[in-house]
């Protein structure tokens, strides 16, 4: 299953603000019409990129086939039993949209809707970024973004489901993070840590706002559907290539370091980009690195935009990255998956 806990190996730019994702639920109607007609076409070029502040391999082709061909950003998975779980950005269909695979290879796009009742607090029609993961008594929490119907700011909610393909439903009346005078929150993730402790680590959305955004850590309950106290500020925006923002944190501990994986930057076009950071301690202090993992440039034009991305180990036993980047056109998201190693904590990335 997809927590981030010690069994693990595991979102843009310039002043974009809160309607990010907005503008792109209509690039998601467009992908919607324009998927089944668009063919992939060759990216060009081949070689290793600069300033990366992880390891990425260079590419011997540049010509990656997207594992979901279709707008599916902000990829989250969740592996239960022998089959992994993929979550999105909601469609112009679903409030939850999600794909099922048993080899990581070939994905088979659900016709449902895995949340298909949003709670009242909660505008239709911006639902982005969710993360589900497994609880103790077996049910399965989802974490999701969605615009409160009150502020009109993005706020971060819970849901509850007996299985892993919904359908999912409200636990509470209100959302679970919404610091309105942050500008809000996004981009939830669940980590475990070696204690059975849970965690979630958000961004508050002050790009809307002419604010900085930080990544934070909240404690949750044992129930996993309430807060245990206050969050920790992890990470804020200070590095050119990240923009005026970072955002979509992914906590992985590898070895006896905790590994922060973010995206920053534009998410529209070829500036968003993937990064990371390294602690000792589950709060911090995070150092990041040298540079971004993950660019347009450093994968050669291959992956546009590389961003939104997830950390889970494949049926080997090998961590896996999942990421979105953008389709030729720069009309739609697909979701791809690629092998990722390490050198201590260092990740690496395997580019093809």
């Amino acid at each position: 299953m997809r927590e981030r806990g010690a069994r693990a190996g595991a979102r843009a730019g310039s002043g974009i603000g809160a309607t990010r994702r907005a503008d792109a639920r209509a690039i998601s109607a467009l992908a919607v019409l324009a998927a089944g007609a668009l063919a992939l076409t060759a990216c060009s070029g081949a070689g290793s990129g600069d300033g990366s502040g992880g390891d990425t391999e260079a590419p011997a082709s540049a010509t990656p086939a997207f594992a979901i061909d279709q707008d599916f950003p902000d990829p989250d998975v969740l592996r239960v039993g022998d089959t992994y779980y993929a979550y999105a950005t909601n469609s112009p269909a679903a409030n939850l949209q999600y794909a099922t695979s048993t080899d990581l290879e070939t994905w088979q796009v659900a016709g449902d809707d895995a949340f298909p009742d949003l709670p009242a607090w909660a505008d239709e029609g911006r639902t982005w970024a969710p993360d589900v993961t497994e609880l103790a008594d077996g049910r399965f929490a989802l974490y999701f973004t969605a615009q409160d119907a009150e502020s009109g700011q993005q706020c971060i909610g819970a849901a509850t489901a007996d299985a892993p393909t919904g359908p999912f439903v409200g636990a509470s009346d209100t959302p679970l993070l919404c610091p309105l005078d942050e500008g809000g929150a996004i981009d939830a993730s669940s980590f475990t840590d070696t204690d059975g402790a849970r965690y979630l680590v958000w961004k508050n959305d002050g790009n809307c706002c002419g604010l900085d955004t930080w990544l934070q850590l909240s404690p949750l309950g044992a129930d996993g559907v309430t807060l245990a106290g206050e969050p920790t500020r992890l990470l804020q925006q200070t590095e050119a290539w990240e923009g005026s923002l970072i955002e979509a944190p992914v906590i992985v501990k590898h070895d006896d370091s905790y590994v922060l994986f973010y995206s920053a930057n534009d998410y529209g076009g070829e500036a968003y980009a993937t990064g990371y950071a390294t602690a000792t301690a589950l709060a911090g202090p995070y150092t990041k690195a040298d540079g971004p993992l993950l660019t347009t440039e450093i994968t050669d034009d291959a992956y546009v935009g590389p961003g939104g991305q997830d950390v889970v180990a494949g049926p080997d036993g090998k961590d896996r990255i999942f990421f979105h980047s953008w389709d030729p056109a720069i009309v739609y998201r697909g979701m791809n998956v690629l092998p990722l190693s390490w050198n201590g904590s260092t990740p690496v990335v395997d580019l093809p």
